[in-house]
């Protein structure tokens, strides 16, 4: 209720500031454009669908195109934990630029993957059940990203492992990889790195699109404009009246 009042204050207040009789009769249509009904559980599900592939959607096309993970702060893949002293030697030797290019690829390879997300996402949302709605509907602020976790994360992770390890190969992380390692490993009294680089991409590329989409759950769930249809205006306008 408090979402439609933070809609309605503005309004209201036009009005009593003395509006003529045309914007008060306008504003009394707005009013009853607000939806309030209950839905019934199938609008319940097909409103929560709707949304999710509204918001998944969204979110893998996001990091799907050029600079999608690359140019996102919060996303952007670095070295492997256990590879900082790599990069960081590589930087202190003069070889800072070889250092980028594994950063960059690793990251066109994330994008690359990106791309097969939506329809493992697409297909989930249509084999989600009434009951599976009404509980994200009106479950935490996560819930329907938690429940991607639980019914495609091993689907992702198939999809994701070729599709990375031929991208690495494809955009030069691979070679770029090998040869930042063995600059490092050549160093006298340090510990080789061994890491396997397209299983750290895979799941760093997947932890990304989860974050996405989590980002695309709470926005619907919190920003009245975000409902772009009549149908999910009364769905989450009935939820947030009755959470």
């Amino acid at each position: 209720m408090k979402r439609i009042s933070l809609v309605l204050i503005p309004l209201l207040m036009l009005t009593a500031s003395g509006c003529d009789v045309q914007s008060q009769a306008q504003l009394g249509n707005i009013i009853k454009q607000i939806p309030t009904a209950k839905p019934t559980t199938t609008e319940i599900g097909l409103g929560l669908k709707q949304a999710l592939e509204i918001g998944t959607s969204r979110g893998t096309d996001q990091l799907s195109v050029k600079d999608g993970f690359f140019g996102n702060l919060a996303l952007k893949i670095l070295f492997p934990p256990e590879a900082q002293k790599v990069e960081q030697t590589l930087w202190s030797v003069g070889l800072g630029a070889l250092a980028d290019n594994v950063i960059l690829s690793l990251n066109r390879a994330a994008e690359d993957a990106a791309k097969e997300a939506k329809p493992i996402f697409l297909s989930a949302i249509k084999q989600m059940t009434i009951a599976d709605a009404t509980n994200i509907l009106f479950g935490d602020k996560d819930a329907a990203t938690n429940y991607f976790k639980r019914v495609t994360s091993a689907q992702l992770m198939e999809k994701f492992k070729p599709v990375i390890a031929g991208s690495l190969s494809k955009v030069g992380a691979t070679r770029y990889w090998g040869e930042a390692a063995s600059q490092y490993n050549k160093l006298p009294l340090v510990k080789p790195v061994t890491t396997d680089l397209s299983a750290y991409v895979t799941q760093k590329a997947i932890d990304g699109i989860f974050a996405q989409v989590a980002l695309e759950e709470l926005k619907i769930r919190q920003d009245i404009g975000s409902r772009s249809t009549v149908l999910l205006q009364k769905v989450f306008g009935y939820a947030d009246r009755n959470r």
